[in-house]
């Protein structure tokens, strides 16, 4: 039925039929429509754009000025980078143009079950995570989507399950997608440079419950709970959930059945805890045998730049959190590694994205003090009554490499996005380990 869906509606738009975006998933959307047969006018906003040499063939158009002419088209793939709120794109949608994204061509292609995990903070440890389990019960997973390999690009005939990390940009032009099971793992904040308001922001995530089979949400983040009726399961740290943590035995559960002892985790933290006990949420909800996904969690070392312990100088923890964009993703991190430091130092800043940083003062007590950097360093100066503003990170290492002492933390998280400063986040973290590996 699915295919039938997706074959007539790229057979009605054959002819008028454009691909916005030319990025990691925007190539992808080409390749799976040239693979198909079909032949789509290219777009981009960039003025120049480096084409693969299998799209040498077909029409290009370069420019904001060029995004004029998308209304003439009846069907848009639109790249996740690119806003469906940008005025060509509404220009189009009212002239009667389709617009999806990859994850809808997608959603009507693939043949097996499909688990997808959005939210602010932890998408990618719990997806690339549940890959792992998945591997270890004997299954042929395909892992990515916005880690990784495009979701399109992972599509064949001999797959068990497909586990999809999806950014609120993906879902903003996803419809009919089924998963066996789905999650919002939490919200906060993030990309207000993009949506209208937070309430709309949210709504966007909620779209990945629409027609899934099993719910899975965070007990400790009212803002995951579905709205809609449907088999559901919960995880959490601090309150009463299916899947939860026994802090005074360090144990994790499912109910009162022991799943894994936290000490037998790689990752620390109480917030990758929670992390753990998402994806065994999902396993299950997915058929998967969990004593085999509780020895994939025992081998799971995280993913770089997400809390990473880079090294230990004179007993003084060196962590890159370089991933961390938002006040969500640092507020956690505090949370879940300021228990085990004598003090935490905190280096942050960055581009804010036009959030509000202001819980980040709730949390003062847990943080000796901040070091801010980038862009937006100015936003930190009355969120903590110990505040260092400096130019780079470099001059942050240097200062918290003066005043941490032994027992205490040094953490990354900065808190905004990179690009004030670097490629991406990747490239601040990569910066950070060259820098304390120099220490």
């Amino acid at each position: 039925m699915k295919q039938v869906l997706l074959n007539n509606l790229l057979a009605k738009n054959q002819h008028s039929l454009a691909v916005l975006g030319l990025g990691l998933t925007g190539a992808s959307c080409v390749r799976f429509l040239l693979s198909k047969g079909l032949q789509a006018t290219l777009f981009d906003s960039r003025e120049q754009v480096t084409v693969p040499s299998d799209f040498s063939h077909l029409n290009l158009h370069l420019g904001e000025q060029a995004l004029t002419k998308l209304k003439e088209f009846s069907l848009i793939v639109l790249s996740p980078g690119f806003p469906r709120a940008h005025p060509m794109v509404q220009a189009a949608i009212a002239a009667g143009s389709k617009v999806v994204g990859d994850i809808e061509l997608f959603a009507l292609e693939a043949n097996a079950p499909v688990v997808a995990i959005t939210g602010s903070n932890g998408k990618s440890t719990v997806t690339s995570l549940l890959g792992e389990m998945a591997k270890a019960c004997g299954k042929n997973v395909a892992v990515g989507g916005n880690i990784g390999v495009p979701a399109l690009d992972l599509l064949a005939t001999n797959i068990d399950l497909y586990v999809l990390e999806l950014s609120s940009f993906q879902l903003e032009s996803t419809e009919s997608l089924h998963c066996v099971a789905a999650t919002v793992l939490n919200l906060s904040e993030d990309h207000m440079d993009r949506y209208p308001s937070y309430d709309a922001y949210c709504e966007t995530k909620h779209k990945i419950y629409k027609h899934a089979i099993n719910c899975i949400y965070n007990a400790d983040d009212a803002l995951t709970y579905p709205k809609i009726t449907a088999s559901k399961a919960s995880f959490g740290i601090h309150s009463s959930a299916d899947f939860n943590y026994e802090a005074n035995s360090n144990n994790l559960c499912q109910n009162d059945k022991l799943l894994v002892n936290s000490c037998d985790l790689a990752m620390v933290g109480e917030h990758n805890y929670a992390n753990v006990l998402a994806a065994f949420a999902l396993a299950n909800a997915s058929g998967l045998n969990l004593e085999g996904c509780a020895q994939a969690a025992k081998n799971y070392q995280g993913l770089e730049h997400r809390c990473q312990l880079l090294r230990r100088i004179d007993d003084v923890a060196w962590i890159n959190d370089s991933k961390a964009t938002n006040l969500g993703a640092t507020l956690a991190a505090i949370d879940g590694l300021s228990s085990s430091a004598k003090h935490l130092w905190l280096i942050a800043g960055g581009d804010s994205k036009n959030a509000d940083l202001s819980s980040l003062s709730n949390v003062q007590q847990k943080i000796t003090g901040i070091v801010a950097f980038g862009k937006d360093k100015t936003l930190f100066e009355k969120l903590h009554p110990e505040v260092k503003l400096v130019e780079h990170l470099a001059d942050a290492v240097a200062y918290c490499k003066t005043k941490a002492q032994a027992g205490d933390y040094v953490l990354l998280s900065p808190c905004c996005a990179s690009l004030d400063m670097y490629k991406n986040y990747m490239a601040r973290g990569e910066h950070f380990q060259e820098l304390v590996g120099q220490l």
